[in-house]
Protein backbone atom coordinates (compact mmCIF):
# COMPACT_ATOMS: atom_id res chain seq x y z
CA UNK A 1 0.00 0.00 0.00
CA UNK A 2 1.03 3.68 -0.75
CA UNK A 3 0.04 6.24 1.68
CA UNK A 4 -0.21 9.66 0.40
CA UNK A 5 2.99 10.98 2.21
CA UNK A 6 5.41 7.97 0.59
CA UNK A 7 4.78 10.09 -2.23
CA UNK A 8 7.77 11.81 -3.92
CA UNK A 9 7.80 13.85 -6.77
CA UNK A 10 10.97 12.44 -8.87
CA UNK A 11 13.11 14.47 -11.34
CA UNK A 12 13.11 14.74 -15.04
CA UNK A 13 16.66 13.69 -16.19
CA UNK A 14 17.29 17.14 -17.47
CA UNK A 15 16.69 18.23 -13.99
CA UNK A 16 19.00 15.79 -12.61
CA UNK A 17 21.69 16.49 -15.16
CA UNK A 18 21.22 20.37 -14.28
CA UNK A 19 21.62 19.31 -10.44
CA UNK A 20 24.57 17.24 -10.79
CA UNK A 21 26.59 19.48 -12.88
CA UNK A 22 25.58 23.18 -11.75
CA UNK A 23 26.78 26.37 -13.50
CA UNK A 24 30.53 26.95 -11.76
CA UNK A 25 31.72 30.25 -10.15
CA UNK A 26 28.34 30.82 -7.97
CA UNK A 27 28.23 31.40 -4.24
CA UNK A 28 25.82 31.98 -1.21
CA UNK A 29 24.79 35.27 -2.61
CA UNK A 30 23.83 33.55 -5.83
CA UNK A 31 21.60 30.50 -3.88
CA UNK A 32 19.60 33.94 -2.14
CA UNK A 33 18.52 35.75 -5.57
CA UNK A 34 17.91 32.06 -7.26
CA UNK A 35 15.87 31.44 -4.03
CA UNK A 36 13.93 35.01 -4.58
CA UNK A 37 13.28 34.30 -8.42
CA UNK A 38 12.00 30.59 -7.09
CA UNK A 39 9.66 32.08 -4.69
CA UNK A 40 7.97 34.68 -7.34
CA UNK A 41 10.01 37.40 -6.88
CA UNK A 42 10.78 39.52 -9.53
CA UNK A 43 11.87 43.14 -7.63
CA UNK A 44 14.57 43.78 -4.86
CA UNK A 45 15.17 47.06 -3.61
CA UNK A 46 18.22 48.17 -1.05
CA UNK A 47 21.06 49.63 -0.64
CA UNK A 48 24.71 48.02 -1.01
CA UNK A 49 27.57 47.63 1.79
CA UNK A 50 30.98 46.27 2.38
CA UNK A 51 29.36 42.89 4.03
CA UNK A 52 26.33 42.25 1.51
CA UNK A 53 28.46 42.99 -1.83
CA UNK A 54 28.33 39.16 -2.40
CA UNK A 55 24.32 39.54 -2.56
CA UNK A 56 24.93 42.75 -4.80
CA UNK A 57 27.31 40.73 -7.22
CA UNK A 58 24.66 37.73 -7.75
CA UNK A 59 22.35 40.35 -8.43
CA UNK A 60 24.11 40.97 -11.88
CA UNK A 61 23.72 37.30 -12.73
CA UNK A 62 19.86 37.07 -11.94
CA UNK A 63 17.03 38.38 -13.92
CA UNK A 64 15.71 40.19 -10.58
CA UNK A 65 15.12 43.90 -11.08
CA UNK A 66 16.96 46.01 -8.39
CA UNK A 67 15.70 48.96 -7.15
CA UNK A 68 18.62 50.88 -5.38
CA UNK A 69 17.62 54.31 -2.71
CA UNK A 70 19.91 56.47 -1.13
CA UNK A 71 19.09 55.61 2.08
CA UNK A 72 18.52 52.35 4.35
CA UNK A 73 15.19 53.41 5.29
CA UNK A 74 13.95 54.97 2.61
CA UNK A 75 14.71 51.59 0.61
CA UNK A 76 12.28 50.05 3.18
CA UNK A 77 9.56 52.57 2.89
CA UNK A 78 9.95 51.63 -1.02
CA UNK A 79 9.48 47.67 -0.46
CA UNK A 80 6.59 48.76 1.87
CA UNK A 81 4.85 50.20 -0.52
CA UNK A 82 5.40 47.71 -3.45
CA UNK A 83 4.05 44.98 -0.90
CA UNK A 84 0.97 47.02 -0.16
CA UNK A 85 0.27 47.58 -3.92
CA UNK A 86 1.46 44.05 -5.05
CA UNK A 87 0.58 41.96 -1.99
CA UNK A 88 3.67 40.70 -2.66
CA UNK A 89 6.51 39.96 0.08
CA UNK A 90 8.94 42.95 -1.37
CA UNK A 91 12.76 41.85 -1.04
CA UNK A 92 14.86 44.42 0.85
CA UNK A 93 18.56 43.87 0.68
CA UNK A 94 21.17 45.84 3.07
CA UNK A 95 23.82 45.29 5.05
CA UNK A 96 25.16 44.90 8.27
CA UNK A 97 25.09 47.40 11.77
CA UNK A 98 24.35 50.82 10.64
CA UNK A 99 22.51 50.19 7.33
CA UNK A 100 20.40 47.66 8.61
CA UNK A 101 19.61 49.53 12.00
CA UNK A 102 18.92 52.19 9.64
CA UNK A 103 15.74 50.26 8.24
CA UNK A 104 14.49 49.90 11.63
CA UNK A 105 11.35 52.66 11.37
CA UNK A 106 10.58 51.67 8.09
CA UNK A 107 10.07 47.85 9.64
CA UNK A 108 7.95 48.92 12.52
CA UNK A 109 5.58 51.00 10.15
CA UNK A 110 5.49 48.06 7.58
CA UNK A 111 4.90 46.00 10.94
CA UNK A 112 1.85 48.51 12.53
CA UNK A 113 0.45 48.58 8.74
CA UNK A 114 1.04 44.61 8.13
CA UNK A 115 2.89 45.50 4.89
CA UNK A 116 4.90 42.14 3.71
CA UNK A 117 8.58 43.33 3.51
CA UNK A 118 11.42 40.39 2.98
CA UNK A 119 14.15 41.83 4.90
CA UNK A 120 17.82 40.33 3.84
CA UNK A 121 20.78 42.22 5.71
CA UNK A 122 24.45 41.01 5.60
CA UNK A 123 26.13 40.08 9.10
CA UNK A 124 29.46 40.07 10.12
CA UNK A 125 31.36 36.74 9.61
CA UNK A 126 30.46 33.65 11.51
CA UNK A 127 33.22 33.74 13.83
CA UNK A 128 31.98 36.67 15.26
CA UNK A 129 28.38 35.40 16.11
CA UNK A 130 27.45 34.76 19.00
CA UNK A 131 28.15 37.73 21.31
CA UNK A 132 31.60 37.67 21.17
CA UNK A 133 33.42 40.98 20.81
CA UNK A 134 36.06 40.51 17.66
CA UNK A 135 36.35 44.30 16.54
CA UNK A 136 34.41 43.75 12.88
CA UNK A 137 33.68 46.78 10.86
CA UNK A 138 29.65 46.89 11.40
CA UNK A 139 29.64 44.08 14.35
CA UNK A 140 27.02 44.39 16.92
CA UNK A 141 27.13 41.78 20.04
CA UNK A 142 23.30 40.68 18.55
CA UNK A 143 22.05 42.13 15.67
CA UNK A 144 19.07 40.09 15.10
CA UNK A 145 17.74 41.31 18.85
CA UNK A 146 17.15 44.81 17.36
CA UNK A 147 14.99 43.29 14.93
CA UNK A 148 13.32 40.95 17.14
CA UNK A 149 10.81 43.42 18.52
CA UNK A 150 9.79 45.42 15.43
CA UNK A 151 9.53 42.45 12.64
CA UNK A 152 7.08 39.03 12.75
CA UNK A 153 10.32 36.51 12.84
CA UNK A 154 14.06 36.42 12.50
CA UNK A 155 16.16 33.78 10.65
CA UNK A 156 20.01 33.83 11.14
CA UNK A 157 21.68 31.71 8.89
CA UNK A 158 24.94 29.91 9.44
CA UNK A 159 25.59 28.01 6.20
CA UNK A 160 24.95 28.13 2.75
CA UNK A 161 22.52 25.36 2.85
CA UNK A 162 20.23 27.17 5.24
CA UNK A 163 19.95 30.13 2.80
CA UNK A 164 16.76 28.45 0.54
CA UNK A 165 15.09 26.92 3.68
CA UNK A 166 15.31 30.25 5.72
CA UNK A 167 14.54 32.36 2.95
CA UNK A 168 11.50 30.37 2.06
CA UNK A 169 10.16 30.21 5.94
CA UNK A 170 10.35 33.79 6.00
CA UNK A 171 8.80 34.42 2.66
CA UNK A 172 5.94 32.06 4.21
CA UNK A 173 5.95 34.17 7.64
CA UNK A 174 5.79 37.51 6.09
CA UNK A 175 2.30 36.43 4.08
CA UNK A 176 0.69 33.96 6.67
CA UNK A 177 -1.96 36.80 7.65
CA UNK A 178 -1.24 39.14 9.35
CA UNK A 179 0.88 40.12 6.55
CA UNK A 180 4.14 41.92 7.99
CA UNK A 181 8.19 42.28 7.96
CA UNK A 182 10.19 39.65 8.28
CA UNK A 183 14.14 39.65 8.83
CA UNK A 184 16.52 37.07 7.28
CA UNK A 185 20.32 37.84 8.41
CA UNK A 186 23.32 36.12 6.42
CA UNK A 187 27.04 36.07 7.84
CA UNK A 188 29.43 38.19 4.99
CA UNK A 189 31.57 34.43 4.74
CA UNK A 190 28.84 32.73 4.25
CA UNK A 191 27.31 34.69 1.32
CA UNK A 192 30.88 34.81 -0.20
CA UNK A 193 31.54 31.23 -0.07
CA UNK A 194 31.39 29.38 -3.04
CA UNK A 195 28.65 26.34 -3.46
CA UNK A 196 28.54 23.27 -5.41
CA UNK A 197 24.63 22.87 -4.37
CA UNK A 198 22.34 23.12 -7.50
CA UNK A 199 20.47 26.20 -8.70
CA UNK A 200 17.42 26.40 -6.67
CA UNK A 201 14.34 26.49 -8.82
CA UNK A 202 10.71 25.52 -7.11
CA UNK A 203 10.34 26.43 -3.84
CA UNK A 204 7.32 25.52 -1.80
CA UNK A 205 6.57 28.48 0.68
CA UNK A 206 3.02 28.50 0.78
CA UNK A 207 1.18 31.01 2.98
CA UNK A 208 -0.96 29.41 6.08
CA UNK A 209 -4.56 29.93 5.66
CA UNK A 210 -6.33 31.53 8.32
CA UNK A 211 -10.03 30.53 8.44
CA UNK A 212 -12.52 31.12 11.04
CA UNK A 213 -14.13 28.57 13.32
CA UNK A 214 -17.72 27.87 12.46
CA UNK A 215 -19.20 28.11 15.87
CA UNK A 216 -18.04 31.31 16.16
CA UNK A 217 -19.03 32.74 12.94
CA UNK A 218 -22.33 30.89 13.47
CA UNK A 219 -22.79 33.01 16.64
CA UNK A 220 -21.60 36.48 14.77
CA UNK A 221 -24.31 35.53 12.23
CA UNK A 222 -27.25 34.94 14.84
CA UNK A 223 -26.19 38.42 16.63
CA UNK A 224 -26.19 40.76 13.32
CA UNK A 225 -29.22 39.24 11.65
CA UNK A 226 -31.77 39.68 14.95
CA UNK A 227 -29.62 43.58 15.71
CA UNK A 228 -32.28 46.70 15.86
CA UNK A 229 -28.91 49.12 14.87
CA UNK A 230 -26.09 46.80 13.54
CA UNK A 231 -22.72 49.35 12.56
CA UNK A 232 -19.31 48.17 11.29
CA UNK A 233 -15.73 49.29 11.17
CA UNK A 234 -13.85 48.04 8.41
CA UNK A 235 -10.31 48.28 8.69
CA UNK A 236 -6.69 47.89 6.80
CA UNK A 237 -7.33 43.98 7.37
CA UNK A 238 -10.09 44.37 4.54
CA UNK A 239 -7.97 46.09 2.39
CA UNK A 240 -5.49 43.92 2.45
CA UNK A 241 -7.35 40.46 2.63
CA UNK A 242 -9.03 42.15 -0.88
CA UNK A 243 -12.58 41.96 1.00
CA UNK A 244 -13.76 44.96 0.15
CA UNK A 245 -16.41 43.44 -1.78
CA UNK A 246 -17.82 40.62 0.35
CA UNK A 247 -17.73 43.81 3.13
CA UNK A 248 -20.62 45.99 0.66
CA UNK A 249 -22.15 42.74 -0.08
CA UNK A 250 -22.38 42.18 4.44
CA UNK A 251 -23.18 45.80 5.02
CA UNK A 252 -26.22 45.97 2.10
CA UNK A 253 -27.54 42.19 3.49
CA UNK A 254 -27.69 43.89 6.72
CA UNK A 255 -28.52 47.43 6.02
CA UNK A 256 -25.81 48.66 8.24
CA UNK A 257 -23.55 51.99 8.52
CA UNK A 258 -20.44 51.56 7.43
CA UNK A 259 -17.08 53.42 8.70
CA UNK A 260 -13.42 52.84 7.71
CA UNK A 261 -10.89 53.54 10.00
CA UNK A 262 -7.59 55.79 8.51
CA UNK A 263 -5.73 52.73 7.82
CA UNK A 264 -8.66 51.07 6.00
CA UNK A 265 -9.49 53.50 3.44
CA UNK A 266 -11.14 52.11 0.23
CA UNK A 267 -12.47 49.44 2.12
CA UNK A 268 -16.08 50.69 1.20
CA UNK A 269 -17.41 53.12 -0.86
CA UNK A 270 -16.86 56.11 -0.30
CA UNK A 271 -21.02 57.39 -1.75
CA UNK A 272 -22.55 54.12 -1.06
CA UNK A 273 -25.78 55.52 1.18
CA UNK A 274 -24.51 53.22 3.81
CA UNK A 275 -20.66 54.96 3.85
CA UNK A 276 -20.10 57.14 7.30
CA UNK A 277 -16.70 57.42 5.58
CA UNK A 278 -13.66 57.53 7.46
CA UNK A 279 -14.82 60.76 9.84
CA UNK A 280 -13.01 58.34 13.24
CA UNK A 281 -12.26 61.96 14.85
CA UNK A 282 -15.19 63.13 15.38
CA UNK A 283 -17.43 62.82 18.51
CA UNK A 284 -20.91 62.61 16.40
CA UNK A 285 -19.16 59.14 14.62
CA UNK A 286 -18.48 57.56 17.86
CA UNK A 287 -21.67 58.29 19.32
CA UNK A 288 -23.16 57.14 16.31
CA UNK A 289 -20.97 53.78 16.68
CA UNK A 290 -21.71 53.77 20.50
CA UNK A 291 -25.44 53.48 19.75
CA UNK A 292 -24.89 50.14 18.07
CA UNK A 293 -26.56 47.48 19.77
CA UNK A 294 -23.90 44.85 17.34
CA UNK A 295 -20.97 46.47 16.33
CA UNK A 296 -19.18 44.41 13.72
CA UNK A 297 -14.75 45.30 14.04
CA UNK A 298 -13.43 43.48 11.03
CA UNK A 299 -9.61 43.84 10.63
CA UNK A 300 -8.95 46.71 13.07
CA UNK A 301 -7.48 46.47 16.92
CA UNK A 302 -9.75 50.02 18.00
CA UNK A 303 -6.34 51.59 18.26
CA UNK A 304 -5.73 55.11 19.32
CA UNK A 305 -6.73 56.79 16.24
CA UNK A 306 -9.42 54.31 15.35
CA UNK A 307 -11.26 54.92 18.89
CA UNK A 308 -10.89 58.87 18.74
CA UNK A 309 -7.99 58.72 21.18
CA UNK A 310 -9.89 55.72 22.93
CA UNK A 311 -13.10 57.56 24.07
CA UNK A 312 -15.06 55.18 22.38
CA UNK A 313 -16.98 53.61 24.96
CA UNK A 314 -19.73 50.72 22.56
CA UNK A 315 -22.49 50.00 24.73
CA UNK A 316 -23.37 47.34 22.28
CA UNK A 317 -22.39 43.82 21.44
CA UNK A 318 -19.11 43.81 19.78
CA UNK A 319 -17.68 41.20 17.38
CA UNK A 320 -14.63 41.70 16.16
CA UNK A 321 -12.56 40.05 13.42
CA UNK A 322 -9.10 40.08 13.61
CA UNK A 323 -5.75 38.20 12.11
CA UNK A 324 -3.40 39.42 14.42
CA UNK A 325 -4.05 37.79 17.76
CA UNK A 326 -2.39 40.20 19.69
CA UNK A 327 -5.30 42.75 18.91
CA UNK A 328 -8.05 40.48 19.46
CA UNK A 329 -10.20 42.08 21.91
CA UNK A 330 -6.73 44.14 23.27
CA UNK A 331 -8.98 47.18 23.81
CA UNK A 332 -12.75 46.27 24.14
CA UNK A 333 -14.37 42.84 25.36
CA UNK A 334 -16.05 41.29 21.91
CA UNK A 335 -16.68 38.33 20.28
CA UNK A 336 -13.13 37.50 19.07
CA UNK A 337 -12.99 35.71 15.68
CA UNK A 338 -9.77 34.99 14.78
CA UNK A 339 -9.34 34.98 10.75
CA UNK A 340 -8.23 36.45 7.68
CA UNK A 341 -11.36 39.34 7.11
CA UNK A 342 -11.73 37.69 3.70
CA UNK A 343 -12.66 33.78 4.98
CA UNK A 344 -14.51 35.35 7.97
CA UNK A 345 -16.97 37.76 5.67
CA UNK A 346 -17.74 34.98 3.26
CA UNK A 347 -18.76 32.40 6.15
CA UNK A 348 -21.14 35.40 7.65
CA UNK A 349 -22.07 36.34 4.34
CA UNK A 350 -23.63 32.34 3.50
CA UNK A 351 -25.07 32.35 6.89
CA UNK A 352 -26.91 35.94 7.76
CA UNK A 353 -30.39 36.97 7.07
CA UNK A 354 -31.31 39.90 5.00
CA UNK A 355 -32.38 42.57 7.19
CA UNK A 356 -34.35 45.25 6.13
CA UNK A 357 -34.10 49.08 7.87
CA UNK A 358 -35.73 51.86 6.13
CA UNK A 359 -34.11 54.42 8.44
CA UNK A 360 -29.87 53.16 7.84
CA UNK A 361 -29.31 55.75 4.69
CA UNK A 362 -30.90 58.39 6.34
CA UNK A 363 -29.21 58.25 9.57
CA UNK A 364 -26.09 58.15 7.93
CA UNK A 365 -26.97 61.48 6.20
CA UNK A 366 -27.81 62.75 9.53
CA UNK A 367 -24.69 62.32 10.96
CA UNK A 368 -22.58 63.14 7.60
CA UNK A 369 -24.35 66.72 8.05
CA UNK A 370 -23.60 66.86 11.40
CA UNK A 371 -19.70 66.35 10.72
CA UNK A 372 -19.75 68.74 7.97
CA UNK A 373 -21.87 71.57 10.08
CA UNK A 374 -18.76 70.76 12.67
CA UNK A 375 -16.31 71.70 10.46
CA UNK A 376 -17.78 74.53 8.51
CA UNK A 377 -18.11 76.39 11.79
CA UNK A 378 -14.71 76.33 12.15
CA UNK A 379 -13.29 78.78 9.21
CA UNK A 380 -11.39 76.03 7.91
CA UNK A 381 -12.09 76.80 3.58
CA UNK A 382 -8.57 76.62 2.39
CA UNK A 383 -8.17 73.20 3.93
CA UNK A 384 -11.03 72.09 2.55
CA UNK A 385 -10.32 73.55 -0.85
CA UNK A 386 -6.56 72.32 -1.07
CA UNK A 387 -7.96 68.74 -0.06
CA UNK A 388 -10.33 68.92 -2.94
CA UNK A 389 -7.94 70.40 -5.61
CA UNK A 390 -5.92 67.48 -4.91
CA UNK A 391 -9.04 65.13 -5.35
CA UNK A 392 -9.65 66.85 -8.37
CA UNK A 393 -6.22 66.56 -10.13
CA UNK A 394 -5.52 62.91 -8.96
CA UNK A 395 -6.83 60.63 -11.63
CA UNK A 396 -9.31 57.75 -10.17
CA UNK A 397 -7.57 54.77 -9.43
CA UNK A 398 -4.03 56.36 -8.95
CA UNK A 399 -2.53 55.81 -5.54
CA UNK A 400 -1.46 58.27 -3.31
CA UNK A 401 0.70 57.94 -0.06
CA UNK A 402 0.79 60.50 2.47
CA UNK A 403 3.39 61.63 4.83
CA UNK A 404 2.58 62.84 8.64
CA UNK A 405 1.66 66.02 7.67
CA UNK A 406 -1.41 68.43 8.38
CA UNK A 407 -2.57 67.56 5.08
CA UNK A 408 -2.36 64.35 5.43
CA UNK A 409 -4.60 64.42 8.64
CA UNK A 410 -7.40 66.16 7.21
CA UNK A 411 -6.80 63.42 4.16
CA UNK A 412 -7.70 60.72 6.84
CA UNK A 413 -11.09 61.57 7.90
CA UNK A 414 -11.66 63.94 4.25
CA UNK A 415 -10.33 62.33 1.10
CA UNK A 416 -12.03 59.67 -1.05
CA UNK A 417 -9.18 57.32 -2.06
CA UNK A 418 -11.98 56.85 -5.08
CA UNK A 419 -10.28 53.21 -5.26
CA UNK A 420 -10.06 50.01 -2.76
CA UNK A 421 -5.83 50.35 -2.31
CA UNK A 422 -5.25 53.24 -3.11
CA UNK A 423 -4.76 55.55 -0.16
CA UNK A 424 -1.94 54.83 2.33
CA UNK A 425 0.02 56.83 4.97
CA UNK A 426 2.33 56.36 7.69
CA UNK A 427 -0.09 56.17 10.54
CA UNK A 428 0.70 52.90 11.65
CA UNK A 429 3.79 54.18 13.16
CA UNK A 430 3.91 57.62 12.52
CA UNK A 431 6.98 58.18 11.41
CA UNK A 432 8.60 60.91 9.43
CA UNK A 433 9.80 60.78 5.59
CA UNK A 434 7.27 57.82 4.01
CA UNK A 435 5.13 59.70 1.74
CA UNK A 436 7.80 59.99 -1.42
CA UNK A 437 10.18 56.99 -1.06
CA UNK A 438 7.02 54.64 -0.63
CA UNK A 439 5.42 56.76 -4.03
CA UNK A 440 8.65 55.46 -5.49
CA UNK A 441 8.38 51.62 -4.58
CA UNK A 442 4.29 52.45 -5.83
CA UNK A 443 5.57 53.49 -9.10
CA UNK A 444 7.89 50.26 -9.71
CA UNK A 445 4.61 47.79 -8.97
CA UNK A 446 3.05 49.78 -10.93
CA UNK A 447 4.53 51.65 -14.13
CA UNK A 448 1.27 52.33 -15.94
CA UNK A 449 -0.42 55.04 -13.86
CA UNK A 450 0.70 57.97 -12.23
CA UNK A 451 1.60 58.06 -8.06
CA UNK A 452 1.15 61.02 -5.81
CA UNK A 453 3.58 61.92 -2.45
CA UNK A 454 2.24 64.18 0.01
CA UNK A 455 4.72 65.32 2.45
CA UNK A 456 5.05 68.68 4.67
CA UNK A 457 8.43 70.48 3.87
CA UNK A 458 9.33 68.57 7.42
CA UNK A 459 9.20 65.14 6.24
CA UNK A 460 10.25 66.34 2.63
CA UNK A 461 14.05 66.69 4.09
CA UNK A 462 13.88 63.10 5.37
CA UNK A 463 13.64 62.23 1.46
CA UNK A 464 15.26 64.69 -0.64
CA UNK A 465 18.28 61.93 -1.47
CA UNK A 466 15.80 60.08 -3.35
CA UNK A 467 14.53 63.02 -6.12
CA UNK A 468 18.22 61.29 -7.89
CA UNK A 469 16.00 57.60 -7.33
CA UNK A 470 13.22 58.87 -8.97
CA UNK A 471 15.60 60.39 -11.69
CA UNK A 472 17.62 57.61 -11.88
CA UNK A 473 14.36 55.26 -12.85
CA UNK A 474 12.76 57.73 -13.97
CA UNK A 475 9.12 57.03 -12.25
CA UNK A 476 5.78 58.22 -12.68
CA UNK A 477 5.93 60.35 -9.10
CA UNK A 478 4.01 63.56 -8.63
CA UNK A 479 5.61 64.79 -5.06
CA UNK A 480 2.98 67.84 -3.68
CA UNK A 481 5.50 69.26 -0.56
CA UNK A 482 3.33 72.05 1.27
CA UNK A 483 5.73 74.39 2.85
CA UNK A 484 4.59 75.94 6.24
CA UNK A 485 8.26 76.48 7.25
CA UNK A 486 7.95 73.94 10.20
CA UNK A 487 6.71 71.20 11.56
CA UNK A 488 2.95 72.21 11.46
CA UNK A 489 1.52 69.94 13.18
CA UNK A 490 3.85 69.73 16.61
CA UNK A 491 3.87 73.67 15.85
CA UNK A 492 0.06 73.70 16.97
CA UNK A 493 0.17 70.55 19.36
CA UNK A 494 2.82 72.91 21.06
CA UNK A 495 0.73 76.27 20.92
CA UNK A 496 -2.80 74.14 22.00
CA UNK A 497 -0.01 72.56 25.23
CA UNK A 498 2.32 75.12 26.04
CA UNK A 499 1.04 78.67 24.47
CA UNK A 500 4.30 78.78 22.60
CA UNK A 501 6.65 76.54 20.05
CA UNK A 502 9.89 75.09 20.65
CA UNK A 503 12.14 73.65 17.86
CA UNK A 504 9.45 73.44 15.54
CA UNK A 505 10.20 76.26 13.10
CA UNK A 506 12.74 75.04 10.28
CA UNK A 507 15.22 76.58 7.88
CA UNK A 508 14.76 75.07 4.48
CA UNK A 509 15.72 74.89 0.71
CA UNK A 510 13.81 76.29 -2.27
CA UNK A 511 12.75 73.36 -3.26
CA UNK A 512 12.28 73.65 -6.78
CA UNK A 513 15.51 74.84 -7.34
CA UNK A 514 16.86 71.52 -5.34
CA UNK A 515 14.64 69.52 -7.25
CA UNK A 516 15.79 70.87 -10.81
CA UNK A 517 18.73 70.82 -9.74
CA UNK A 518 18.34 66.63 -9.66
CA UNK A 519 17.05 67.08 -13.32
CA UNK A 520 13.62 66.79 -11.91
CA UNK A 521 11.09 69.59 -13.13
CA UNK A 522 9.56 71.97 -10.39
CA UNK A 523 6.50 74.64 -9.73
CA UNK A 524 6.15 76.64 -7.34
CA UNK A 525 1.80 76.78 -7.16
CA UNK A 526 -0.56 78.76 -4.67
CA UNK A 527 -4.20 77.54 -3.34
CA UNK A 528 -5.66 79.03 -6.76
CA UNK A 529 -3.81 77.27 -8.90
CA UNK A 530 -3.10 73.97 -7.20
CA UNK A 531 -5.22 71.45 -9.05
CA UNK A 532 -4.36 72.83 -12.44
CA UNK A 533 -0.75 72.90 -11.95
CA UNK A 534 -1.04 69.40 -9.84
CA UNK A 535 -2.81 67.93 -12.84
CA UNK A 536 -0.66 68.81 -14.81
CA UNK A 537 2.63 67.41 -13.35
CA UNK A 538 0.73 63.92 -12.74
CA UNK A 539 0.29 64.34 -16.32
CA UNK A 540 3.53 64.10 -17.25
CA UNK A 541 6.19 61.01 -17.48
CA UNK A 542 8.58 60.84 -14.63
CA UNK A 543 8.78 62.69 -11.82
CA UNK A 544 7.96 65.71 -10.60
CA UNK A 545 7.86 68.39 -7.72
CA UNK A 546 4.91 70.83 -6.68
CA UNK A 547 5.64 73.00 -3.81
CA UNK A 548 2.42 74.64 -2.18
CA UNK A 549 3.65 77.62 0.32
CA UNK A 550 0.91 77.81 2.66
CA UNK A 551 0.25 77.23 6.67
CA UNK A 552 -2.59 74.84 7.15
CA UNK A 553 -4.70 74.28 9.99
CA UNK A 554 -6.23 71.05 11.65
CA UNK A 555 -10.05 70.81 12.47
CA UNK A 556 -10.25 70.83 16.42
CA UNK A 557 -10.10 67.71 17.97
CA UNK A 558 -13.34 66.69 19.56
CA UNK A 559 -11.77 63.85 22.38
CA UNK A 560 -10.80 66.44 24.83
CA UNK A 561 -13.89 67.76 25.07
Amino acid sequence: MTHDHDLVLRPTAAQTEAALAPPPGRNGGDLVVETLAGLGATTVFGLPGQHALGMFDALRRSALQYVGLRVENNAGFAADAYGRITGEAAPLIVSTGPGALTSLAALQEAAAASAPVLAISSQIPTAGLGGGRRGYLHELPDQAASFRGVVKSVHTVRTPSQIPSAIAAAWKSALTAPHGPVWVEIPQDVLLAETSLPVVTAVDATPDELVPRPELTAVAADLLSRAERPAIIAGGGVVRADASGKLQQLAEKLNAPVVTTFGGKGAFPWEHPLSLRSWLEDRHTTDFLEDADVLLVVGSGLGELSSNYHTFRPRGRVIQIEADLGKLESNHPALGIHADARLALQALLETVADRQDETAAERVRTLLAKVADRIAAQGLTLEQDVLASVRSALPSGSPSFWDMTILAYWAWSAFDPRGTNAMHSAQGAGGLGYGFPAALGAAVADPTRPVLAVSGDGGALYSIAELATARQYDLNVTWLIVDDGGYGILREYMNDAFGRTTATELTRPDYVALAESFGVPGVRTSPGTLETDLAKALAAPGPSVVVLPAVLRMFAPTHLD
